[in-house]
């Protein structure tokens, strides 16, 4: 049965062109079991901390030195965690990979509909184009991911454990020998990910062994992991914080011990990626859109559909505004945008018309995407009551966030590669993440045409 769905894929991207017909079992003969292709994100690592002294990274900053690495990598809007390691997958935007935000409003129901920690839908509902591991996949090579975004019963993924939240759906969804291993090893699944339906607090260390786990037992040819407890700490803490480095020096350690783990299962064989999908602002104060919608008679006291003319749904440091009068929307629209223009900490207001320039869904192509788009200021973050006119000024008990316009400096994430087909001491400058998962295509040999960044060349030793 598996062979069957392999060739299915295989014989789609064919279609597709995106292998060449002879090329579908190319990776069984070109990389054998001792060649790996692995990407690490460490989630909210800002670019700026690979050259702050305060930041202990020494693993980071050796791979660093030995490969690539960008100064900076601009990530997509809204800079927050699910649209952002779609594009690290896909190479292409929101617009095209379908996944626009953390969220998003459903237009005919008038409910939010969550994405983050995939408790609706499989990766093949939400992600609407090829990503890295389905061509890995389809080219023969045996694939992993552990707890990476937008995953849920990815069918061209061998070993996996998705980064849901329910330990019900994380259990059904895990690859049922991998729970097996790692309850044999006193990893249970239901130690990682909580017990009576609430997720204990994560442990990119309990993550990391297991990934290491699979590494060790299965031989994978293309991994992916996703480290979070660096966005949780910067959210709970703030961005430069001790709890922040703290945390940095700690994710910084295990990205060492997956880099030991392939020294030690593929001498000289394997590449490795370092990526994160944001950086951080501090927040300071906080903007409520529906309080001023509802001032314009726009939302009612809940900012419920019921009532509302117009829904905002926030991505923190960015917010998703949708205009749901039928009768007059053309009127409505315009006044929502009058209501917001001289909102305090709202910094722009971007109409579907400058929708390609940040790589955002047009709603008229993608019912989901939102009418217009706000942006805070750096600093500022979008709530979503609407019971009360609350101060501006009032700080929020979390202390750091993301979302904002990806053009800030603090919003920057990192990029770094290391091992085989890297040239070493390469300096890329400021890159797009678009560009990582067609630079990881040419390494493997396969063909990515529906990738919209460029590959990262100066990052490729002569060979590629």
């Amino acid at each position: 049965m598996l062979r069957i769905v392999r060739l299915a894929v295989v014989g789609l991207l064919v279609c597709l062109g995106l292998l060449p017909s002879s090329h579908s079992n190319a990776a069984d003969t070109a990389f054998g079991s001792d060649r790996i292709f692995v990407m690490i994100s460490v989630d909210g690592l800002a670019a700026h901390y690979l050259d702050d002294p305060k930041a202990t990274m020494p693993n980071i900053r050796s791979l660093m030195l030995e490969g690539a690495r960008a100064s900076t990598m601009k990530p997509v809007s809204p800079t927050v965690t699910w649209p952002n390691h779609t594009t690290l997958v896909t190479g292409v935007s929101p617009a095209k990979h379908g996944v626009i935000g953390n969220n998003y409003l459903d237009r005919a129901t008038g409910k939010h509909v969550t994405l983050i920690s995939d408790p609706v839908f499989d990766k093949d509902e939400i992600v609407k184009v090829p990503t890295i591991y389905d061509l890995a996949k389809a080219a023969g090579m045996k694939t992993a991911a552990i707890l990476w975004p937008a995953t849920r019963n990815a069918k061209t993924l061998d070993w996996t454990l998705p980064d849901v939240v329910l330990p019900e759906i994380m259990r059904k969804y895990t690859t049922p020998e991998l729970i097996e291993e790692t309850e044999a090893a006193g990893i249970p699944i239901a130690m990682i990910h909580g017990t009576d339906g609430k997720r204990q607090e994560p442990s990119d260390d309990r993550d990391t062994e297991i990934f290491n786990m699979v590494l060790e037992k299965h031989k994978p040819q293309f991994a992916l992991l996703h480290l979070i407890i660096a966005d949780h700490t910067q959210h709970s803490h703030g961005p430069g914080s001790p709890e922040a480095y703290e945390a940095i020096k700690a994710a910084d350690a295990n990205v060492g011990r997956v880099w030991q783990q392939l020294k030690k299962e593929y001498p000289g064989k394997a590449t490795l990626f370092v990526v994160s999908d944001h950086g951080f602002s501090s927040i300071e104060a906080m903007i409520y859109p529906n309080v001023i919608l509802k001032k314009a008679g726009l939302a009612d006291t809940k900012g419920e559909s019921k009532n509302s003319k117009v829904i905002v749904v926030p991505q923190a440091g960015s917010a998703l505004v949708y205009v749901l009068d039928k009768k007059n929307t053309a009127s409505t629209l315009n006044q929502a945008k009058n209501a917001f223009r001289n909102a305090k900490g709202v910094t722009k207001i971007i109409e579907p018309k400058d929708y390609p320039k940040y790589g955002l869904a047009n709603p008229k192509a993608d019912p989901h995407a939102p009418d217009f788009i706000l942006f805070a200021d750096n600093g500022k973050v979008f709530g979503d009551t609407a019971a009360g006119d609350l101060p501006f000024a009032v700080k929020p008990e979390r202390k750091g966030s993301h979302g904002h316009d990806p053009d800030y400096p603090n919003l920057q994430a990192t990029f770094v590669a290391w091992g085989q087909g890297i040239k070493p001491g390469a300096q890329l400058g400021h890159i797009s993440n678009l560009s990582v998962a067609p630079t990881i295509a040419r390494l493997i040999g396969v063909k990515m045409p529906t990738a919209d960044g460029a590959v990262l060349e100066a990052a490729l030793a002569a060979e590629h």
